[in-house]
């Protein structure tokens, strides 16, 4: 059945086999509400699965790309509940941060305008990260008093830009503007504004194109290898090159070399 999510944008270009997810209460900077989380966990599992998409995009409608939870819709109501009732949300949350990062499928962030608390973290969980020129990114938690550690952010951020700046920005909640997320590594590229979502899409599809087991196996191994010694992770990518070896993407993309043209991977 396709995936038919109603609190946010879903398509998929035929063509070119890269969903787009689009965020879409730009009237409140895209912020999340409970049906959002849900269906943005739900989607990513789904995903996972989903025959006809080969890479995804994640970017937000208006002039931002996420400002993390809705203060009237998700904050007020969650003053008003019990302990276990909070321990739901806060897990439901980290679903949908293992559910990114569970998927197969290449994940592109295509961040356009303020990247802040909970929608920082959705950022940080893509695989690769576009960013417009204005795309401000803040961990903004311990500003109302919350963990910085929150959606799994203690365990992504410091391996992406190191231990000393993530502590540093886990706690202080300090904006990064663009150009200073570039240099730490937390984006891959930077654009021009109103060029985010074409050049994110242009990165989804050309991974998209790619062998898709080949891009799948990488992105799990990431995850795993890195709680694993180095002997471990050696015998795990031999086991893991070996499978994909047999695999008939291997044969085309030897093919394609010596024949000096584009490979075709299926």
């Amino acid at each position: 059945m396709p995936l038919n999510p109603t609190s946010f944008l879903y398509e998929v270009d035929a063509a070119t086999s890269v969903a787009t997810i689009t965020l879409n209460r730009p009237e409140r900077r895209n912020a999340l509400t409970f049906e959002v989380y849900d269906e943005l966990r739900d989607t990513f599992r789904a995903l996972d699965r989903e025959p006809g998409v080969r890479a995804v995009v994640i970017t937000g409608a208006g002039a931002a790309f996420c400002t993390g939870g809705d203060v009237r819709d998700i904050i007020g109501p969650l003053l008003e509940m019990d302990a276990p009732e909070l321990l739901e949300f806060t897990q439901m949350t980290c679903d949908l941060i293992a559910a990114m990062r569970e998927c197969g499928k290449p994940v592109v962030g295509a961040l356009n305008g303020t990247v802040a608390g909970a929608g920082a973290v959705i950022a940080t969980a893509c695989d690769v990260r576009i960013a417009a020129e204005s795309a401000k990114i803040a961990y903004l938690f311990t500003r109302v008093g919350l963990s910085g550690a929150d959606m799994g952010i203690a365990w992504l951020l410091p391996r992406i830009i190191g231990l000393g700046r993530a502590t540093e920005l886990l706690m202080t909640g300090d904006f990064l503007d663009a150009r200073e997320a570039l240099r730490l590594g937390l984006y891959n590229r930077v654009v021009p504004d109103g060029e985010t979502l074409a050049a994110g899409t242009e990165w989804a599809a050309r991974l998209a194109a790619g062998p898709s087991s080949a891009l799948s196996v990488t992105k799990r191994a990431l995850e795993r290898e890195a709680h694993m010694t180095l002997r471990d992770a050696l015998a795990e990518e031999a086991r893991l090159q070996a499978a994909c070896m047999e695999d008939p993407n291997f044969r085309e993309g030897f093919r394609a070399f010596v024949e000096k043209r584009a490979a075709v991977f299926s």
